[in-house]
């Protein structure tokens, strides 16, 4: 190596990267806006559980590549850039986020339900006051699954115009450069690392004592 490879690339790679974290943060957003309703819906539905969960299982095993592909003929969401992109994330992140919703809600003690129950609370306030405090460290343990994910299929957005990190390892590929692989590798896998360690910290702080 003549020049370090983060060195040598560090304008784009800071400019590469902001889009990478727009494309992560905004399916993040999105799935998260959309996912939690969603597992909060199911805990209250048992009869609509298999098949949000189904359908959310199945967009998972979408190879992404062909997912990318698939969206791009679709009208609004698809086509070339940043919004198939989008999309396509969002859709991938919602199963740990609607998996681990439903999780949380259900998985907490009954006998606190019952208490709240009997001490006249709505649905409604023991869902905001009881049932959601007490599960929002396995949800964010779902957004923190989500995010990682996110960022790691964030790199195959460049295939279709997308732009982020991929950028480096696709034209990396192209010319057999491992330079170029690396300056889209390391910090795809850093802002991976740095998110799943932030969230878990928040994940701990948020865990209630004895669960």
């Amino acid at each position: 190596m003549n020049d370090f490879f983060l060195i040598k690339y560090a304008p784009e790679i800071f400019q590469r990267t902001g889009e990478h974290l727009f494309l992560v943060m905004v399916s993040i957003g999105v799935a998260t806006v959309v996912g939690i309703p969603l597992g909060i819906l199911i805990t209250r539905q048992d009869s609509l559980r298999q098949p949000i969960l189904g359908i959310a299982n199945i967009l998972q095993t979408i190879p992404s590549l062909a997912l990318f592909g698939l969206l791009i003929p679709v009208p609004y969401i698809g086509g070339i850039g940043a919004t198939p992109a989008i999309v396509a994330l969002t859709l991938y992140s919602l199963l740990p986020i609607i998996r681990n919703t439903y999780t949380g809600i259900t998985g907490v003690d009954t006998a606190i339900v019952e208490a709240g129950k009997g001490m006249g609370m709505s649905d409604r306030q023991l869902l905001l006051q009881v049932e959601i405090p007490l599960a929002m460290s396995v949800i964010l343990a779902g957004v923190r699954v989500a995010m990682v994910i996110a960022i790691g299929i964030a790199t195959i957005a460049a295939a279709i115009g997308a732009g982020g990190l991929g950028v480096f390892i696709f034209r990396g590929i192209a010319v057999v450069n491992n330079n170029l692989l690396l300056a889209g590798a390391v910090p795809a896998a850093a802002i991976a690392l740095c998110a799943d360690l932030a969230i878990g910290w928040l994940e701990k702080r948020l865990q209630v004592p004895g669960q």
